[in-house]
This record gives structure tokens, C-alpha cells and sequence, in this order.
């Protein structure tokens, strides 16, 4: 299964190291954040949900939650938690799912569907391809995906800040420039003439080029 940037996130029922969750009813009317891993007690990955634990009150004041997936029970999640709080300093607060029956992972076009139905003897090579960030608006469907190598660790910051500039986007007729950040100038979109964008902003705009319009970013 190939996803894409809008289309609806698949629902799945799945138990985690906080119960048993219907995913879409877990998202409930905000964002979430569905970051999977190859395995537990692997070492980048460990890095990563440390990182994401220290992070995670700045996606709550962003209405976004955040749950991590790794193919190997929910038994095995508890344990690898207690290695990421002593080696990064943050507590895993966080959900964790358990995918040992390779469902929720084939489901989302992580793994082929011939990849059998046990995490057991499969490596974090063999699972290599279960890197994925996938971040889901209130509608249920896809806003962003990001796919990543196991070698290198994922920038969570990155995930922050594209939150921010989809957030503003979808509040005001408006689109970020490259390396956009919050506070930064941002740009009028096309569909909106200049008429529209004289009531919306009229202390004015800089025209670079007509289909360029740069504007100090909305309140």
C-alpha cells in the first residue's frame, strides 16, 4: 500500500504500553504524530524517542499528540523506556505500539505484505523500511510524511516547525517560504487577488514578482 499527502491516515486498532487505542478515536479533533522505528534497544532509534519525550510539550501546546510504533510487543516497548530515560534524560510519556504481528506496519506501506506475520527473528535490517514519520490534521488524513535511513536520526525540530507553518496555513490564505520560521515573512497565496489581500492586509505587502507577494506573517 502506497500512502499519500492527503489522503485519509488508515484506522487501526492496535495495543500500546498505555491500552488498548481505535488510532482515529485516539487522534480525537486535534494533530498526531505517528513516528515508527525498526526495533527496540536499537541505538539511533533510542536516541530519537528520548529527543521526542523532551519535545513533546511543545506538540501539546500545538494540539498534537504523539505515539511511536516498533514491530515487537508492547512488553518489550515497557523495558527499552526505562533505557531511554537513563541514557537521554527524558521519560517516555507517550504511547508506544505494538506491532509484533507486522499488521499496523503493512497497513501503512511500511513493510511488503510478504514480510510474514511475526517480528520474531527479524532484524532491524530486515525492518529497515519502518523509519517513516507520518503527521495526521483533525481531518484523519496525511499532512506530511517523512521517510528516513536507519543510520541517520530523525530532526524532530523540523517536524515542529512544518507543524507551525501548516497550522498557519490552514488558519490564513498563506504559504512559507524555504527555511520558514515562526515569526518569519510569509507568502500571499496565488488564488488570492489583490483586492482580497488589500482588506486582509493593509499595511501593504512586497511584490517581488505577480505570483510572488511577501507579507510579515499573520497574528
Amino acid at each position: 500500500m502506497i500512502l499519500r499527502i492527503n489522503e485519509e491516515a488508515p484506522n487501526f486498532t492496535a495495543e500500546t504500553t498505555q491500552g488498548k487505542i481505535n488510532f482515529h478515536e485516539w487522534i480525537g479533533d486535534g494533530w498526531a504524530i505517528l513516528f515508527s522505528h525498526p526495533k527496540d534497544f536499537t541505538p539511533v532509534c533510542t536516541t530519537e524517542l528520548g529527543y521526542m519525550a523532551g519535545l513533546q510539550p511543545e506538540f501539546q501546546k500545538r494540539n498534537c499528540k504523539v505515539i511511536g510504533l516498533s514491530v515487537d510487543p508492547v512488553t518489550s516497548h515497557s523495558k527499552w523506556s526505562a533505557d531511554i530515560e537513563e541514557t537521554q534524560g527524558h521519560k517516555v510519556t507517550y504511547p508506544m505500539i505494538g506491532d509484533p504481528e507486522l499488521k499496523v506496519a503493512k497497513l501503512y506501506g511500511m513493510l511488503p505484505a510478504e514480510a510474514g506475520e511475526s517480528c520474531e527473528g527479524r532484524t532491524a535490517a530486515d525492518n529497515a523500511t519502518v523509519r517513516n514519520v507520518f503527521v495526521i490534521g483533525p481531518d484523519k488524513k496525511i499532512k506530511l510524511l517523512l521517510v528516513y535511513p536507519m543510520s541517520t536520526g530523525r530532526n524532530f525540530d523540523e517536524v515542529l516547525r512544518v507543524i507551525d507553518s501548516m497550522q498557519l496555513t490552514a488558519k490564513h490564505k498563506v504559504a512559507t517560504p524555504a527555511n520558514w520560521k515562526q515569526g518569519g515573512d510569509v507568502i500571499i497565496l496565488p488564488a488570492v487577488s489583490d483586492e482580497e489581500a488589500k482588506k486582509k492586509y493593509p499595511g501593504g505587502w512586497k511584490t517581488v514578482k505577480p505570483y510572488l507577494r511577501v507579507v510579515a506573517q499573520p497574528k
